[in-house]
């Protein structure tokens, strides 16, 4: 093996390795204190409960500030890029020692304090802490009314009690419940006080993560219903597929082979023959814009791979317990896979006669990541103005640009040209005429466009309730971590998306219109625009966000979701009818 694809199979076998360990060792930390040790409170943000995505630097608001100078926690890169900035609160925590009501600091409101925490209170601002790695939530204060239900009045909580359970020298639970509501007024001085309180518990080590796991939710019985119902959508839609198609084909491979030497005969089969065999010169014609196609072909395969590498060690290395744990597998996981898109991209562009293969490989290289660098861009400008969290700091964005720029790109390279060594010869069954044919017109059913849009609607159904988990627990503070569901609502929108689109490929070659290949692509790659427009609905359906920053970031993400979807989709739909184009016109005398 070269040394350096052994040096980049020992780094996959290094990372994967880590993340099937346990995630009970996930930290820097062994997690292990001994008695009366220190353990740290780490302050993270804070931001409107509403809007997720619209968080703020935790001494934003002014609270009790520690003295000397204030330890920063820098995780990874998922951390960052999860707008996660931890800090130590300088409160004095001991291990399994017990505080009694003890002060922070005394914290004196003048105009601009005390209108900072009427706005927090307002907007239902909500803080994150962190002992240990586990989070602890809080809001700022409250809004109390008369019993008219008027004249509201900001109370500010300035008690903060802990209860942290413990299980031999680990943590394994921590919880606040605040209290001491005082009303917020100019000039008046509060006493911020906390209080600690240990207790010993039952519950292992490596089950810590599990009372943040919200198992009815996602355990419920619609779930396992969605499941089963689009598992007898595949079961229906392959025993159609199969039955129709194969019936039809078998009948006019019949009609087709059939040697009649009855003049009459000959000239009623010539009369009568139409449909796809028609095409059988022009089928195999290249596309337009080769190039574009076969970059959001290997784009789609590449990430296809990706999705369920990382279904699978999210299933087996449970990585919704660290902290940006997914994107940080996302984000290497994708440089590493870039070898696939440029193999299938380079094999595909030279099958097809194409010429200028780096402009096929930068295009398969840079397309979908720089797509997702321009929303990016526009978001992070936005966030930068508000002072928000979410804001990308230079050097990480230096870092991926740099996991692109010398592991992705020179992966896609070297995928492009083992792609066009070992797999670039051409190998149509039939060969293509110099002039082509004129397509009649047909029923407006069996446009191009029509088929396109038609084809997204039973992929979309087989992953629609699997929309609503999945944008409710990236959305609505929900953990997700029922992967083996996802792994098999993506095997089903495989089949699903296969399907249909060979059935809109033999449609088209029937209407004798061979121009089957960007339609197989969109046919698939619709289904992201179906979940689009369901994004539209549960924003303005299941949320209360609101304002410009969180609208941006939300359909900011989404577009990044839909445009990976929808060339994923597209990339399964079109191997697939290719697979099933090649494997007709293979069986039919073209000449």
């Amino acid at each position: 093996m070269p040394t350096t694809a052994r040096s980049i199979f020992t780094f996959l076998i290094f990372f994967t390795f880590s993340f099937f360990s346990s995630p009970s060792f996930a930290s820097e930390s062994d997690h292990k204190y001994e008695p009366d040790e220190q353990v740290v409170l780490w302050v993270n943000k804070v931001g409107p409960y509403n809007n997720p995505q619209e968080t703020y630097n935790y001494f934003s608001l002014p609270f009790c500030h520690p003295q000397g100078k204030v330890a920063h926690r820098w995780g990874g890169l998922g951390e960052v890029l999860g707008g996660n900035e931890l800090v130590d609160s300088g409160i004095d925590f001991k291990f399994r020692k017990n505080v009694d009501r003890t002060s922070i600091c005394e914290l004196e409101l003048d105009q601009y304090k005390a209108t900072r925490f009427r706005d927090a209170i307002e907007n239902s601002y909500w803080f994150e802490l962190f002992i240990d790695d586990l989070p602890l939530w809080g809001f700022v204060g409250e809004l109390r009314y008369d019993k008219n239900g008027e004249n509201a009045k900001h109370v500010l909580y300035t008690h903060r009690n802990f209860i942290i359970k413990y299980n031999g020298n680990h943590i394994i639970h921590v919880n606040l419940t605040q209290d001491g509501a005082k009303a917020v007024e100019d000039g008046k001085v509060y006493d911020m006080t906390y209080s600690v309180k240990w207790m010993p518990t039952d519950v292992t080590f490596g089950r810590r993560f599990d009372v943040y796991l919200d198992y009815p939710f996602f355990e419920h019985q619609i779930h396992w219903f969605s499941i089963f119902n689009s598992f007898m959508m595949v079961i229906f839609l392959t025993g159609l597929v199969s039955m129709i198609l194969m019936r039809t084909l078998r009948n006019d491979y019949a009609k087709y082979a059939r040697e009649d030497d009855d003049l009459e005969s000959l000239e009623r089969d010539v009369s009568e023959e139409s449909g796809w065999k028609l095409v059988h010169g022009d089928v195999f014609r290249p596309p337009r814009y080769l190039a574009l196609l076969t970059a959001v072909i290997g784009t789609g395969a590449q990430m296809a791979t990706l999705i369920l590498l990382v279904i699978l060690l999210a299933i087996f290395g449970t990585l919704y317990i660290g902290r940006g744990a997914i994107v940080t597998t996302f984000i290497v996981c994708y440089a590493l896979t870039s070898f696939i898109s440029g193999y299938v991209s380079g094999g595909m562009y030279s099958r097809n006669g194409g010429k200028n293969w780096i402009k096929a490989m930068i295009l398969t290289a840079s397309l979908f990541p720089f797509m997702c660098f321009g929303i990016g861009f526009i978001l992070n400008t936005i966030a930068i103005f508000y002072g928000s969290l979410a804001a990308i700091p230079f050097g990480t964005i230096v870092v991926v640009f740099v996991i692109w720029a010398f592991i992705s790109f020179p992966l896609a390279l070297l995928g492009t040209v083992v792609g066009r060594n070992w797999n670039g010869a051409p190998n149509n069954p039939c060969r293509v005429k110099t002039i082509p044919r004129p397509i009649p017109e047909k029923k407006w059913y069996l446009t191009p466009s029509v088929i396109s849009l038609m084809g997204g609607l039973l992929p979309f159904g087989s992953i629609f309730i699997e929309m609503y988990f999945v944008f409710t627990s990236f959305w609505n503070y929900k953990v997700y971590y029922v992967y083996g569901f996802m792994l098999l609502v993506f095997l089903i929108l495989i089949i699903v998306t296969v399907c249909v689109t060979i059935v809109g490929a033999y449609f088209l070659l029937n209407a004798e219109n061979y121009h089957w290949q960007w339609t197989s692509f969109f046919s698939a790659a619709s289904t992201a625009i179906y979940v689009f427009l369901y994004s539209i609905y549960y924003y303005h359906v299941k949320t209360k966000m609101s304002g410009f920053f969180q609208l941006s970031f939300y359909f900011g993400y989404t577009m990044m979701f839909c445009l990976g979807l929808g060339i994923l989709c597209g990339a399964v739909g079109y191997l697939g009818s290719n697979l099933f184009v090649r494997r007709i016109y293979r069986n039919i005398k073209c000449d």
